[in-house]
């Protein structure tokens, strides 16, 4: 019987975003834009619901915690993108893309758990306006926040561990701009078919449950708006979910699209995931300072305090 050699992966080499061949430079400016202005709106929301008093409400505190992820989120993946853009080694060592599989779920689960947990504030806050700082008090609040990242960290762990214990030999190219599973995994000698299963259905069974309880918590905000007899009731109201409605939608609309391609392109599926790892942490602190007063009036107290 003769036995075949193989090489134990060590580094990967990531082939970048398809079909961008000379587009490189252009792409390196608009993505090194777009990530300066995730962290840079994104500190400046954590800076005003820290310093203000006025932010010190359940609503800021899930803002605050949806910042965090999404310098993270973004986090994850940018650096190394923009490093092999700008001409240095597309390489990324074994435990770095072990890396980035691992934070990349932690977080994008986390994401989910946490856009649930805020329509479910909103929806206490509309439904059960005189009883919301009871209900939505500070040890609610710190479970409510515990458990989404403790969630995201358990979902990480399994799909992770799926992943990587299978042996990597041979190939090391991932035909793709950072280390996802589905990218991934083919590169595997052994059987994927356990780490395939567990993975389809753990991110697409959570991603389900969490919108559909997002759903249902806007559909019952919907009938309780629709109660409220004076049109500038049923305006304050509505402006209050306006924008969490639209951070779901920059979050879930791409997703939505690419599944409803029969045959989506190795391009659409890398620009879908670029929106949602940069454009999407680019648009939350816009989103929710823009229409916010609260938010607005805290960084200009800030910047005026700075100033003078």
């Amino acid at each position: 019987i003769k036995m075949r050699n193989h090489t134990t992966v060590t580094e990967f080499i990531l082939l970048g975003i398809p079909e961008t061949e000379g587009l490189e430079t252009v792409l390196f400016f608009l993505f090194l834009s777009l990530y300066l202005c995730t962290l840079l709106g994104n500190v400046l929301i954590l800076t005003a619901i820290i310093s203000s008093s006025r932010l010190h409400t359940p609503m800021y505190f899930f803002l605050g915690n949806l910042s965090m992820f999404d310098l993270g989120f973004s986090s994850t993946t940018v650096p190394k993108m923009l490093l092999y853009l700008s001409g240095q080694s597309r390489g990324i060592s074994f435990q770095g893309c072990v890396s980035q599989v691992f934070f990349y779920h932690f977080l994008g689960c986390t994401e989910c758990f946490l856009y649930t947990v805020m329509a479910y504030d909103r929806f206490v806050a509309i439904c059960y306006p005189l009883r919301y700082m009871v209900i939505m008090n500070r040890r609610v609040c710190s479970i409510l926040a515990t458990g989404t990242w403790t969630g995201g960290c358990v979902h990480a762990i399994i799909l992770t561990s799926l992943t990587f214990q299978l042996p990597y030999c041979d190939s090391n190219q991932v035909g793709y701009y950072f280390c996802d599973i589905p990218a991934v995994l083919p590169l595997a000698c052994g059987d994927r078919a356990l780490a395939q299963r567990v993975g389809f259905t753990n991110v697409g069974l959570l991603s389900l449950v969490c919108f559909f309880l997002i759903l249902v918590s806007y559909t019952r905000i919907g009938i309780s708006i629709s109660k409220i007899r004076s049109a500038e009731g049923r305006q304050r109201a509505f402006s209050t979910c306006s924008a969490h409605l639209t951070a779901i939608l920059c979050a879930y609309g791409p997703v939505i699209i690419i599944y409803l391609q029969p045959n989506p392109s190795a391009l659409l599926g890398a620009i879908i995931q670029i929106v949602n790892n940069l454009v999407t942490p680019t648009l939350n602190p816009l989103i929710y300072s823009l229409r916010n007063k609260d938010v607005k009036s805290a960084l200009w107290n800030i910047f005026h305090k700075r100033v003078s």
